[in-house]
């Protein structure tokens, strides 16, 4: 539970490192655009009045300077148009047409819109008309140059690529993590399926020669299966880490030797039954491990439902899949734990480490290709565990 949470407290870090990331940048940017699109502005302000200088100028007038600032507006795309609508000029514009009367409208339609975007400046020719007297009159229609275009989006190409690395960076945080943990299972179940080795082998020579000396004790036979039980638990174990060959098994003969395990071994207020079809149901599946699956959920179920209830396995054939589900009684599990009850070291248990659904986990879906899933639950009413498997 421990290792989640840290992996949870890392991923949420990170996502708050880039909502800061984002913002700020955001806000930045959003003065820079601010303070850029005054400039230009006023540097409109400034060329819109050269022109006007150049319209009203004489054979006295010196244009030099006029000149020099109109053609030094080599970013900022600019229209110039007469009161009737005629176009005078036009600078830094990436127009499309293919012919003059095409380029025309194009540019026509270009000033109407900056127009409406509220970036035009008008210009009066003669003094009278600057002071309130109809006149002719031009108008300075212009829009963002590029740069400040580019500004403007540039936040948002950094808030997916900041988006972007955090993805990554919980991607190879999880699968880091996940590496790791393999190791850590693959060398625990081999050194503890080498350890098993030993004292089993010790126990069924004594199991045998207890059958020759008392051939007609009741409970030897019963220490037999705890032993063969024993030796089957440690070859589980050594299966973990390696890629166990699936066979052709009665899955009906799987669960029954399963259920009659448990049955044996819980308390008599708990009854288990086993619903399977009338025809034989076949599955490939590696049957050590698979009776491990449903003996995790079988205990676990006997966990939620306090040592007392009902607990219902059914297998049948479902659009070409092999179905068993696993239907208990207790006290059910919330939605939003649906998928962290298969996460590593996730438990509601006082005592336990949290493996056997994380287990139950990797043995359906990496050895048998297969799912696990919670299909239902319900607080206070019980919970059912849906496992699919090949048929073939």
């Amino acid at each position: 539970m421990q290792w989640y949470d840290r992996i949870r407290q890392v991923k949420f870090l990170l996502v708050a490192t880039a909502i800061v990331i984002a913002v700020g940048s955001l806000i930045i940017s959003n003065y820079l655009v601010r303070d850029l699109a005054l400039g230009e502005h006023q540097n409109m302000e400034v060329w819109a009045e050269a022109m006007r200088t150049l319209n009203n100028a004489d054979e006295n007038t010196d244009v030099t300077l006029v000149l020099k600032v109109l053609n030094g507006n080599n970013t900022i795309p600019v229209i110039v148009q007469y009161k009737s609508g005629e176009i005078h000029s036009y600078r830094n514009l990436s127009l499309k047409a293919s012919n003059a009367a095409d380029s025309t409208r194009e540019v026509k339609q270009m000033a109407e819109d900056m127009r409406q975007g509220g970036r035009v400046i008008r210009i009066y020719l003669n003094e009278g008309a600057s002071q309130g007297v109809d006149g002719d009159f031009m108008e300075i229609c212009y829009d963002d140059s590029i740069m400040l275009k580019r500004l403007s989006s540039y936040p948002y190409i950094q808030l997916g690529v900041v988006l972007i690395f955090v993805i990554v960076a919980i991607f190879a945080l999880l699968s880091s993590k996940k590496a790791e943990q393999n190791k850590v299972w693959v060398g625990l179940s081999k050194e503890t399926a080498h350890q098993l080795g030993t004292p089993i082998s010790s126990l069924m020579a004594w199991v045998e020669i207890l059958k020759e000396t008392y051939p007609h004790d009741e409970l030897i036979p019963e220490m037999d299966k705890d032993v063969k039980r024993l030796e089957m638990i440690a070859e589980r174990f050594s299966k973990i880490g390696s890629l166990p060959e699936p066979r052709e098994e009665l899955l009906g003969t799987v669960l029954e030797h399963v259920i009659d395990y448990i049955s044996r071994r819980t308390s008599n207020k708990v009854s288990i039954r086993c619903l399977l079809p009338e025809y034989p149901l076949k599955a490939y599946m590696c049957a050590p491990l698979f009776e491990w699956v449903i003996e995790n959920l079988c205990k676990n179920a006997i966990d939620a439902m306090g040592g007392q209830g009902c607990i219902t396995v059914t297998a049948f054939e479902d659009a070409g899949k092999v179905v068993v589900e696993v239907t208990d009684t207790g006290k059910g599990i919330s939605k939003n734990h649906f998928q962290t009850v298969f996460s590593p070291g996730f438990t509601t248990k006082k005592r336990g480490w949290g493996l056997g659904l994380s287990l139950a986990k990797r043995i359906v879906e990496e050895y048998h290709k297969g799912r696990i899933f919670v299909k239902r639950s319900e607080v206070g009413v019980g919970t059912t565990f849906r496992v699919e498997l090949k048929k073939y």
